[in-house]
């Protein structure tokens, strides 16, 4: 049974009652206070704890999507330091992350179909949700992803049209999953393009980390996984290879929450001509190890740098600012990153330009990020630019 299967799920509620059942039917046939006797109580006590917390630890799994399948949770590839997978028309794909198979690849559900509230209907007046792997044609890492396409994607009129797009980014440990039945991404958009207030955008939504279960953080590891390449090279040149969309940098952007809005940050600060516009909800504004990255940064010579160029507010005192365009959300009270918020903004200078959503109470959960999407995709949809190239145009 699969990791995500509500039978799995199912099963292990059964076990947990029937283990809880058994303790209290038993327990009085271990009352007395020989080893006999203890070591029954703690064997019932031990069993049915166990039961209990791995029905809750899938149940949560299961509605957040932490950990797609067994390998991921145990940290089990084939080849570090991707996360390889299959996928196509009955695996004939070829192995994971070869880039001569295509950089774009049809994948099977990967939890869109436990997604609640896409858009329903034809293409050209719902838009689609897809579901792909994104191979690295540098990294040669494999990422799942869901693709956002608007009706407009599919209307005659817009049949040579390409679009600006938005690289989501999801927090850690969680995924595309996340983005989708949480934080509601591509509902919201839909909805916002329908009235008008967005316009038609592509919207890709990724998971930050590329070898989980380690959090990468978008750093490219000295001799590890290189998260940084994969999200600021090798997406793009994936979507661009595959979608009608902008070959411009000015229809490019980034948007994360938590570590993924961490993300958003260090991507446009660092690429700007790859993600001239950022959002990031609820982020942190510099890269540092814990024991769910390992070493981000090497034991060479150079690894005081590495760390200090990750530090984004290093970065704005010592280095020349970006042209980019990032708006940060943060609240006043129930988050402790607002002091944080509060410096970087001070500290943004031309040609940069920030802007804040800045809630009066808001905890660092999926119904804060809820509240400020909406004002966060309008803020991006007035920053990019709609191409002006179209398809059989150099």
């Amino acid at each position: 049974m699969g990791l995500t299967s509500r039978t799995l799920l199912y099963t292990m509620v059964v076990v947990a009652v029937v283990c809880v059942g058994l303790t209290v039917w038993q327990w009085p046939r271990f009352a007395g206070r020989g080893p006999r006797a203890v070591c029954g109580r703690l064997g019932m006590l031990v069993a049915t704890q166990l039961a209990i917390v791995a029905a809750l630890g899938l149940a949560v799994n299961t509605n957040f999507q932490f950990y797609a399948s067994w390998k991921e949770l145990l940290g089990l590839y084939d080849d570090a330091p991707a996360a390889a997978g299959k996928w196509g028309d009955a695996g004939l794909a070829g192995p994971a992350g070869d880039p001569s198979k295509g950089l774009v690849q049809a994948s099977g559900p990967d939890g869109l179909d436990k997604v609640h509230g896409l858009p329903t209907g034809p293409p050209q007046t719902a838009g689609k949700v897809e579901t792909v792997r994104i191979v690295g044609k540098r990294t040669r890492v494999v990422n799942p992803a869901y693709v956002y396409l608007p009706p407009q994607y599919f209307q005659p009129q817009y049949a040579r049209q390409r679009f600006p797009v938005v690289v989501a980014l999801s927090g850690y440990p969680g995924g595309t999953f996340l983005l989708g039945q949480h934080l509601r991404l591509p509902q919201t958009a839909a909805g916002l393009i329908r009235d008008g207030k967005m316009q038609p955008t592509v919207i890709v939504m990724l998971r930050p980390t590329i070898a989980p279960p380690r959090d990468t953080q978008c750093v490219d590891v000295p001799g590890g996984p290189q998260a940084e390449t994969f999200f600021a090279r090798d997406v793009p040149d994936a979507l661009k290879s595959h979608y009608r969309v902008g070959r411009d940098p000015g229809g490019w952007g980034v948007l994360g929450y938590s570590s993924g809005g961490s993300c958003a940050l260090q991507l446009a600060m660092r690429h700007p001509r790859t993600y001239p516009s950022a959002v990031a909800l609820s982020p942190d504004y510099k890269v540092a190890n814990d024991a769910t990255t390992g070493n981000l940064f090497g034991d060479g010579k150079d690894r005081i740098r590495r760390r200090q160029e990750h530090d984004l507010m290093w970065r704005l005192r010592e280095l020349p600012a970006p042209q980019v365009n990032v708006l940060v959300g943060t609240s006043r009270s129930g988050e402790k990153n607002y002091p944080a918020a509060q410096a970087f903004l001070g500290a943004v200078r031309a040609p940069m330009r920030a802007d804040s959503i800045v809630l009066d109470h808001g905890s660092h959960n999926f119904a804060t990020w809820r509240r400020e999407l909406p004002a966060a995709l309008q803020w991006m949809g007035k920053s990019l630019t709609f191409p002006e190239d179209v398809v059989g145009t150099s």
